[in-house]
């Protein structure tokens, strides 16, 4: 959440493939399968720790610079910005959250382009907002606009939602909040869905 800086080292080994046979979770939802691109390319199984290797040395001096005041600061301002997200899908026309608050600076949410609103009780309408958040999320990478995680909950019959995990670096703004859902709306206003 710090954004304190990863461990930069190189371990290279001679078999292919023993890397993710030894440290493959199958973490499906960080390594979606129905990606636009060749998911062989998804490297966080194939790392300790999905390639979060914080070093602790490297927080502390991170720590050291900010001080407590300063750490603190940049979690309630996370924690304030996620907030004010939940807040505004909450308002916005085409958003519903998946929960009604978020939990740590994890906000979940459907768009519901145009195409969709008010068929909610049609028998497609789920199989349908399972492919949303994946032809968006395609766009963002193409325009290179942002970088929005997505996943589905199967065991609940929860379809793919994006999953916007606010860090406190860079420090978030309102205004960065407002781009998010403005991006996703532009992204996903003309979408049309194969029935």
């Amino acid at each position: 959440m710090f954004g304190a800086p990863l461990q930069c080292s190189a371990f290279l080994i001679n078999e292919k493939g023993l890397l993710h046979h030894c440290n493959c979770a199958g973490a499906t939802y960080l390594f979606q399968q129905d990606k636009f691109y060749d998911v062989s390319y998804d490297t966080g199984d194939k790392s300790l720790q999905c390639g979060r290797k914080v070093d602790s040395f490297k927080l502390w001096l991170f720590w050291k610079a900010k001080g407590d005041l300063g750490a603190e600061q940049m979690i309630d301002n996370a924690y304030e910005s996620a907030r004010y997200l939940t807040n505004v899908l909450k308002s916005r026309e085409g958003f519903q959250l998946v929960m009604s608050e978020f939990q740590c600076t994890n906000v979940c949410f459907w768009y519901i382009p145009p195409c969709l609103r008010g068929k909610e009780k049609e028998a497609t309408f789920l199989q349908q907002l399972e492919k949303v958040a994946p032809q968006i999320k395609e766009q963002m990478v193409k325009e290179g606009t942002m970088m929005i995680g997505y996943q589905p909950l199967s065991h609940r019959g929860w379809p793919n939602f994006f999953r916007m995990v606010v860090s406190a670096t860079p420090a978030p703004t309102q205004q960065d909040m407002d781009m998010v859902v403005s991006e996703i709306e532009r992204l996903g206003q003309d979408i049309q869905l194969e029935t």
